[in-house]
């Protein structure tokens, strides 16, 4: 009987393969999962996702990087797209969804060309190449913006708003969301390059709805001024303090009881807070000021019924309970300086409003403190936002901060481009084009590379319940034909031209979500082992 030839010893270099291909297969498919777990909130008619946090609290959003953020994301492959969601968020506020879901068709498209046997190296470096050639196809595509010409601003506004929540609402809160932005660009918002939004402050306050937001160009504290009996609630021509000492009797350093039996020492003692109180009473009213914001304290009373009653007398509005980290805020807003010590203040660190008083919000009869007529030399402005609970307050919070992202995209690089699918169609057909001029590799991976991009025009036609094959067929055939605006009508269900619906976005979040979907693609395919330390 003849004996059976024993098997080849596989080399170290087929295991090594064969495990790296095991790891890069076992990535690909968690960031897969996650793209797939947000895929159906894409779009004007993408759905929402209500999630229950660890503490209890419900919320509801169908914003990528806050769902993202929200989720439990184990794998460390997978959470490298959360953090690409949260990296479009920083760079351009909009399109947090496309970012994951275009990375995960990437992905998918990675899954055949790997199977072709091309190299990880070499598909990276087709893609950045890709990625390179399509932000210069829609440069080209894109039309200049100027930000004087706010109609325009507000149509990308609301584009960007037309999938949240609150998009029954994007005709207030649109003109709201580019006035906020503008207004703090300073005196030649030509030359402005970025925006700090950190200077538009958002007051949040319960009650009445979301129609009832408003813009104030000055300051609102959310909760109303803090009075005793005769104390004013309405101050014109303010001079403000901010002071950060406090307007109570002083404590020992160290804790302890004084016990006082005696009738006449107490009333000693009593006597000696008062005058010490009212000797801090005058000094302020001496300085000239009329409003007092007092900055909140840990160490001990920052006020007392004592000191209220003084400030009372003396015809000074009281606003009390300053967060620390408002203090810098304020300041630019009212052009006052904090104030550390009684002795230092001075008329010099006031500030000045022409208006300053109580305002009875609609609908649920909270007070708040508004500042009207403020010189503002820091450019700043706050936004009073309003909503029927806390979810809607939550979500309308989000979307006006993404709404002025939008308009901050617009001051970092001043061009609009067609929203609806056009710009990922018309850059999928040109590099489908370009593919097929060259030669090698790049000409297959450029070809994976424009179907993966078709995935956008997909998604939102089929989370709008039509028909996707038929639907982007008719795109693609429109782009062939020169139209370069033509994008889906979600409403109509159709494909019309985008500039004529003003359905138009930020060139800057098209350019950055493919950017940063390739460079977390090529990342994840350059990975071929997990090291665990414990």
């Amino acid at each position: 009987m003849a004996a059976i030839a024993p098997r080849p010893l596989s080399g170290e270099t087929y295991q090594e393969r064969s495990k790296g291909k095991d790891v890069r297969i076992s990535n690909i498919v968690a960031a897969k999962a996650v793209a797939a777990a947000i895929r159906t909130s894409l779009g004007p008619r993408g759905m929402d996702k209500l999630m229950q946090l660890p503490t209890g609290e419900v919320l509801i959003s169908n914003d990528g990087a806050t769902i993202l953020s929200k989720m439990n994301v184990l794998h460390p492959a997978a959470k490298m797209l959360v953090e690409c969601s949260q990296s479009q968020d920083i760079e351009a506020g909009d399109g947090t969804t496309s970012v994951v879901v275009f990375a995960g068709a990437l992905l998918d498209a990675c899954t055949g060309l790997l199977s072709k046997g091309i190299h990880p190296a070499m598909i990276a470096s087709s893609f950045y190449k890709a990625a390179e050639t399509c932000t210069e196809l829609l440069k080209k595509a894109a039309k200049p913006v100027d930000l004087a010409d706010r109609e325009s601003l507000i149509y990308a506004v609301q584009t960007c708003l037309s999938s949240k929540v609150v998009s029954q609402n994007s005709d207030l809160l649109a003109p709201l969301a580019v006035d906020s932005v503008l207004g703090i660009l300073g005196p030649n918002p030509g030359e402005a390059t970025n925006v700090d939004l950190r200077d538009v402050r958002m007051v949040e306050q319960l009650g009445g709805t979301v129609d009832d937001t408003e813009l104030v160009p000055g300051l609102v504290f959310d909760k109303g001024s803090t009075k005793t009996a005769g104390g004013p609630s309405q101050v014109e021509n303010a001079k403000i303090a901010l002071i950060q000492f406090c307007l109570s009797a002083p404590k020992t350093d160290m804790d302890n009881n004084v016990v006082v039996s005696d009738y006449a020492a107490m009333d000693r003692i009593l006597r000696d807070e008062r005058k010490y109180i009212l000797n801090m009473c005058k000094k302020i009213k001496k300085s000239g000021a009329n409003v007092v914001l007092i900055q909140k304290s840990i160490l001990r009373d920052a006020y007392n019924e004592l000191s209220l009653h003084f400030l009372a007398k003396m015809d000074i509005l009281v606003v009390t309970d300053i967060e620390r980290t408002d203090v810098e805020f304020v300041c630019r807003t009212l052009g006052c300086t904090p104030v550390p010590h009684v002795d230092s203040l001075t008329p010099e660190k006031l500030g000045s409003a022409e208006h300053v008083g109580d305002v009875v919000l609609p609908g649920s009869g909270h007070k708040v403190v508004k500042f009207v007529g403020v010189a503002n030399p820091g450019c700043t402005s706050t936004v009073l936002l309003r909503g029927s609970n806390e979810l809607v307050l939550a979500e309308a919070n989000r979307s006006v901060h993404d709404a002025q992202c939008v308009v901050r995209s617009l001051v970092k690089q001043r061009y609009l481009i067609a929203g609806g699918g056009a710009a990922e169609t018309e850059a999928s057909l040109r590099l489908r084009e370009l593919a097929l001029e060259t030669t090698g590799m790049d000409s297959h991976c450029f070809k994976a590379y424009a179907d993966a991009l078709e995935v956008i025009p997909y998604t939102l036609a089929e989370n709008a319940g039509l028909k996707p094959i038929e639907i982007v067929t008719e795109l693609r055939k429109a782009h062939a034909e020169g139209s370069t605006g033509a994008g889906i009508d979600v409403i109509k269900g159709c494909i019309s031209e985008m500039y004529e619906k003003n359905v138009i976005q930020p060139l800057l979040v098209t350019t950055s979500a493919i950017k940063l979907a390739t460079e977390t693609v090529c990342m994840i395919l350059k990975v071929d082992d997990i090291v665990v330390v414990m």
